[in-house]
Formats: structure tokens, C-alpha cells, sequence
């Protein structure tokens, strides 16, 4: 039987990435909430964030669908910037 690994202590590099992320959160929020007066790049970047770092499973899916509307909305551009999975064997 092993010894288990003592939980290793919060450093402040460790806090300051959490800060970081949870303001990319709040300002990711802020741009879906808004939706009209923002461009879709910055929308397609909001839900980017929210889908990797959501707080809640609902938020992340929420965000992943609206990706797939903005993706429909301009189906030309995952044409161009997805290259075809298939063909990379």
C-alpha cells in the first residue's frame, strides 16, 4: 500500500490563472448577452471560452450550440477554416 500524495498547496501563479480565466468568463458572458452589437468573430471567441471554461455542463452546451448557429449562419467559413478529417488518414 502507498502513501497517498499530500494535496499540493495553491500557489500564486495557480490563483492568478484562475483569476485570469474566471475575467475571460465574465467578459465572454457579457459578449453572448449582447449579441447584436457584437461582430460574430468576437462571438465565436465568447462561446470558444465558455464552452472550454462554463461553470455549469447547461452553460457549456448553450455555448456550443450557438456556435453551431453561427456556423450555419456562414457555412462557407468551416469550409475554409476546418480542413476535412477524412482525408488526413
Amino acid at each position: 500500500m502507498s502513501i497517498p500524495l499530500p494535496f499540493r498547496k495553491r500557489s500564486q501563479r495557480d490563483e492568478a490563472r484562475q483569476d485570469w480565466i474566471d475575467e475571460r468568463r465574465r467578459e465572454a458572458r457579457i459578449v453572448v448577452a449582447d449579441v447584436v452589437h457584437h461582430s460574430d468573430h468576437m462571438m465565436r471567441l465568447a462561446c470558444n471560452v465558455l464552452v472550454r471554461h462554463g461553470q455549469t455542463p447547461e452553460e457549456r452546451e448553450d455555448a456550443r450550440l450557438l456556435l453551431v448557429v453561427l456556423d450555419a449562419k456562414s457555412p462557407g467559413r468551416v469550409e475554409r477554416t476546418r480542413p476535412d478529417r477524412e482525408g488526413r488518414r
